[in-house]
């Protein structure tokens, strides 16, 4: 159990000069109703319920990650956009730590992953189609995408609270009437999987954690952990020493726990997890805007959908015909990259080379197409019917039904034959609008290279 006052009284003590500002998260903790109460318990007692409640994990890291990267996206980059030398650097300090939490999101995307593969399941990388709301969560668990400032920030505390802590989310995320109803707990003995009501992040993976531990119990760890462990993303693949492999209770243990701890922190801990770094942000915003009520540290950045059917026919929709085709674009390397891993996790057929290409491409479709086009996205207007916004990376995807190519020459050929025809895409779009793209292309057609050198060894 942890006392409201030590937590306000640790928050009060992190701002300058030991000063609570007026909307503070020390002040809302301290003024506010803060309860911390004990979580209802989660009941996994075989297979299915464990791989429906890891799905759910899945599509809440896949989630957050979406958000943050928009944020990240949207900050201002020079001082020509209405910001400070000093100011300017603020938001620098402030993109790269997003980006980082951001990185540690993909993490725990990947450690899902294992988990998943290590219990004999496939992927998943499925998740609600953004920008549209998800309603399919519990209803106090929301997603959207927002320009970096004090509502997404808000927002973002909520999702990271430390478990039992309950703080309020972000004006306008007030629970969904549609949100499907969620039991509040699964009854002892049943066989069907169901949605079970999550509060927190960390609220989910204990749970996740001690089904783990039940199997274990009932089967001992070699019926459970079935996966084959070259099927799972590891250390030398990605470059993140805590990508471990899942092949027992310890490191089904381990990956859990470095998605909680990095997250809300460990045992109260919360100064280096996610919480603890968009609480100094907060903090710091509010401290500037204390000193320069004007002061935006982001693009007017707005969540559109490029055509009907994104699942919300209240999104706005981009206007602007090259600003569209931009974000087609990112949509639609977005999705290789998912299909790039989607293969990686299910390589029947591949060697080791062929996954280190995987990774490789993975990694570099992040870096080198979809980083430029979501800042580009968030420069460019988002229509006239909206002539005060930009847009940004509307992340949509096409499918339902995975991202999963089974089989492995089909599997190299559609990834390289989508890829050319994204640079081609790219290529059209700069000669018809003259918008800088040629860069990307030439990125997409070198992992389209990759990918043919590597289907034909």
């Amino acid at each position: 159990m942890v006392d409201c006052g030590i937590l306000a009284a640790l928050m009060t003590a992190a701002n300058t000069g030991g000063v609570v500002l007026p909307h503070s998260i020390a002040h809302l903790t301290a003024t506010r109703t803060c309860r911390f109460e004990t979580e209802p318990p989660l009941v996994i007692e075989h297979r299915e319920s464990l791989a429906f409640m890891l799905h759910e994990a899945a599509e809440l890291e896949h989630l957050i990650m979406c958000q943050y990267l928009f944020a990240a996206f949207s900050v201002k980059r020079s001082t020509d956009e209405g910001v400070t030398a000093e100011q300017l650097a603020a938001i620098g300090r402030w993109r790269r730590t997003v980006r980082t939490v951001a990185k540690q999101e993909m993490l725990h995307l990947a450690l899902v992953q294992n988990l998943l593969v290590a219990l004999g399941w496939a992927p998943h990388f499925e998740r609600p189609s953004l920008p549209a709301p998800a309603h399919h969560f519990p209803p106090g668990v929301q997603f959207a995408l927002m320009p970096f400032g004090e509502r997404a920030l808000r927002h973002f505390l909520f999702l990271e609270r430390p478990e039992g802590i309950s703080i309020d989310d972000a004006e306008g995320f007030e629970a969904v009437a549609r949100a499907q109803p969620y039991s509040a707990h699964s009854e002892e003995g049943e066989i069907v999987p169901h949605p079970q009501a999550f509060s927190t992040v960390g609220h989910l993976y204990r749970a996740i954690l001690q089904g783990f531990e039940r199997l274990v119990e009932k089967h001992g760890e070699s019926r459970v952990f079935v996966g084959p462990p070259d099927a799972q993303a590891s250390p030398e693949a990605f470059r993140w020493p805590q990508l471990v492999p899942v092949v027992d209770l310890a490191s089904a243990r381990a990956a859990c726990e470095t998605i909680v701890e990095q997250g809300e922190g460990a045992s109260g801990e919360w100064r280096d997890a996610h919480f603890g770094r968009f609480h100094d942000i907060y903090d710091d915003l509010l401290e500037m805007r204390e000193r320069d009520p004007d002061f935006a540290p982001s693009r007017p950045a707005l969540a559109g959908a490029v055509r009907p059917g994104a699942g919300d026919l209240s999104l706005p929709m981009i206007g602007d015909h090259t600003t569209s085709h931009v974000a087609d674009l990112f949509n639609v390397t977005y999705e290789v990259l998912l299909q790039t891993l989607a293969r990686f996790f299910v390589h029947e057929g591949d060697m080791a080379e062929d996954r280190r290409v995987l990774a490789r491409v993975a990694v570099g479709l992040m870096s080198d197409a979809l980083d430029p086009l979501g800042e580009l996205l968030t420069r460019l207007p988002f229509g006239p019917e909206r002539p005060e916004a930009t847009a940004g990376p509307t992340f949509e995807l096409f499918f339902d039904s995975g991202y999963l190519f089974p089989h492995r020459d089909a599997a190299w050929t559609l990834l390289e034959e989508r890829l050319r025809e994204a640079a081609e895409f790219a290529r059209r779009i700069e000669q018809q609008r003259g918008t800088p793209l040629a860069k990307v292309a030439e990125a997409l057609e070198g992992h389209a290279e990759q990918m043919k050198a590597t289907s034909n060894t």
